[in-house]
């Protein structure tokens, strides 16, 4: 006899449009609880890898603007549009959820290592040359007119 599987786990779009309508018609007896909690927690985990991801790389393509010369001339046009994108990425999720704000500034000093590491293994420099502790602060990395 073969066990029965929820609806989560067998459909997930119909176990969606299910629980919203179970929702919005206050049938919360039969709401799949369980499973509603970790989709709400994982969204609230999912902006905070995205907004430390575009940090991490907004702070590896800075430091390609501010470090690596000899490519400079042919890659300044290509990273200046990664660095607009990741600027309007992380904006537009503190537009929905400003109090990520404070996320980024705890995150901070972590991602621009991270991008430092990037940085690194594109370039193939020294990791003496490139300081471990920012050489930028979080208000200039998310300033859209600024650039090292």
């Amino acid at each position: 006899m073969k066990s029965k599987l929820p609806l989560y786990d067998t459909d997930y779009q119909l176990w969606l449009e299910q629980t919203i309508a179970q929702l919005q018609t206050h049938d919360f007896s039969h709401i799949d609880l369980e499973n509603l909690i970790d989709e709400i927690t994982s969204l609230g985990k999912k902006d905070k890898r995205a907004i430390c991801s575009y940090l991490m790389r907004l702070c590896e393509h800075l430091l390609k603007v501010k470090y690596w010369q000899q490519e400079r001339e042919t890659c300044i046009r290509g990273w200046t549009l990664e660095i607009r994108n990741f600027r309007l990425q992380i904006q537009l999720i503190l537009k929905d959820s400003p109090s990520l704000k404070n996320y980024l500034q705890e995150n901070f000093i972590q991602e621009y290592q991270n991008g430092r590491k990037l940085f690194l293994d594109a370039t193939g420099f020294n990791s003496d040359i490139i300081p471990e502790d920012p050489c930028f602060r979080l208000e200039q990395v998310l300033d859209q007119d600024w650039l090292p």
